[in-house]
């Protein structure tokens, strides 16, 4: 019976290049591509080594980062904040990071959402009892990740 191989260990350099490939395909946070180079076979001091390189020529930017991640979360998934900034805590970013992140979603525009997620779960629940059906549409507002002072506002003006 043969053993299991074990993966092959890249050289930094080897390691630059498909982290690079790694970062130019989309947006990564540090802990990704940190990640990454441990899977690749590095030593600690190898991995921050890289890292330094990828950050100096600007394949790791943690604003970017956030910036994609909160604005694509909102605008593709339907994401609210809540459930955003859950998402991001895997990814350690910094508070700075995660503020210019969220500066991507217009106040209008989530208020819009909500309004959306609302009126199109509200028509699919079929519940005579008005105040069962709100408490169904708000759990399910809220299970995306909007507050839920937002939520119940939106759900007792539309919900009717």
């Amino acid at each position: 019976m043969q053993e299991p191989q074990k993966p092959k260990r890249h050289t930094p350099k080897e390691a630059k290049l498909k982290a690079a490939n790694f970062c130019a395909y989309q947006e990564r946070s540090q802990k990704e591509v940190r990640n990454k180079l441990y899977d690749l076979g590095l030593y600690p001091d190898e991995v921050e080594d890289v890292l330094t390189d990828l950050i100096m020529d600007n394949f790791i930017n943690e604003e970017r980062f956030a910036k994609a991640y909160i604005g694509g979360k909102f605008r593709v998934k339907k994401w609210g904040r809540k459930k955003i900034l859950m998402g991001l805590a895997p990814h350690k970013l910094s508070p700075y990071c995660i503020k210019k992140g969220l500066e991507e979603i217009d106040d209008e525009d989530y208020i819009q959402t909500l309004e959306e997620l609302v009126e199109k779960k509200a028509n699919a629940v079929s519940e005579a009892d008005l105040f069962k059906k709100r408490n169904k549409v708000a759990t399910h507002a809220m299970y995306r990740g909007f507050e839920s002072d937002l939520v119940w506002e939106v759900v007792k003006r539309l919900v009717v």
